[in-house]
């Protein structure tokens, strides 16, 4: 299993960091995991989109897949695959779950950002070691251009 968290104070509310996060083409702009978009469809608290993923390190392309992310109002946003019949070939290579944790703080909003898989076992030992080693970085980056995005686009002086 493989997982990366990143952590960043952002200069905004909690809503508008999780509004930026379930608004996924937009989301797309500042993390590079997110490749072209087939269709995105949002209901509510729930936005369901197909997409063609990239993971740091592995070339690509990567079949198509669909995922889902669920907002918890003014705390959290959880990713994950949609339940299958969708993304059954993803299904059948890994459990993937991603989240955005936001946290009022002094400054603005702690957002705590975290990404795990949980790759079978017959393509683990090729991908985990390259996913362990670019992974972090690859989050850490992503959540200082989520950072210039949103203090560039949402911040009251």
């Amino acid at each position: 299993m493989v997982q990366a968290r990143a952590q960043q104070v952002i200069r905004c509310l909690p809503e508008e960091f999780l509004e930026f996060a379930m608004d996924v083409e937009r989301y797309a702009e500042v993390d590079d995991k997110i490749g072209r978009f087939d269709w995105v469809h949002r209901e509510g608290n729930l936005v369901e989109f197909k997409f063609r993923p990239a993971m740091p390190g592995l070339p690509g392309p990567a079949p198509k897949m669909v995922a889902q992310g669920r907002l918890t109002p003014g705390r959290r946003v959880d990713v994950g695959l949609a339940p299958l019949p969708r993304s059954r070939l993803w299904h059948g290579l890994m459990k993937f779950t991603a989240s955005f944790v936001c946290e009022p703080v002094e400054n603005g909003t702690l957002v705590t950002r975290t990404m795990t898989a949980e790759l079978i076992p017959t393509v683990r030992w090729l991908v985990e070691p390259i996913l362990r080693r670019n992974l972090p970085g690859n989050l850490e980056t992503e959540m200082t251009q989520a950072t210039a995005y949103l203090e560039r686009h949402t911040c009251r002086d």
